[in-house]
């Protein structure tokens, strides 16, 4: 599965057991999984315990992983930030606003979308709506 960043495709580096956020065990943890209809506020609680957070997008039509990234750096996580599934080329700006470091994306999706796609749209702070008005944001704190 390839990781999409700035720079384009990479290898998966991030070497964790990723735990589901509705099952956290006690203790001994570092990486989550968060599904679009988690609640947060275990997970929240215990930020300081977690090193990555990966939020599963079932459907590029789904958007409530854009609102969980926002959700959780503006609770302060300033830990890796995955997105993963569905998210295609065109969403990558949107992805890293809303406070995303990367996306998983599977061999399929890398194959119809490739590499020049997605660095099409690395630009992400450029390229938005807000900077055409003349205005910038940043993607975390607006």
């Amino acid at each position: 599965m390839p990781i999409v960043t700035d720079k384009g495709f990479a290898p998966d580096d991030l070497n964790a057991a990723f735990v589901p956020a509705d099952d956290l065990p006690a203790d001994g943890f570092s990486a989550v999984d968060v599904a679009p209809d988690t609640d947060l506020v275990p997970l929240l609680i215990r930020l300081d315990e977690v090193a990555a957070i990966r939020v599963a997008f079932p459907s590029f039509a789904d958007g409530r992983g854009f609102t969980i990234a926002r959700q959780l750096r503006r609770a302060g996580f300033t830990g890796r930030l995955r997105a993963a599934g569905h998210v295609i080329a065109d969403q990558y700006a949107m992805a890293r606003r809303s406070g995303f470091d990367e996306v998983e994306i599977d061999d399929d999706l890398a194959t119809r979308q490739p590499e020049a796609q997605w660095l099409a749209r690395a630009n992400w702070r450029g390229h938005d709506y807000q900077s055409r008005l003349g205005r910038r944001r940043d993607a975390v704190t607006a």
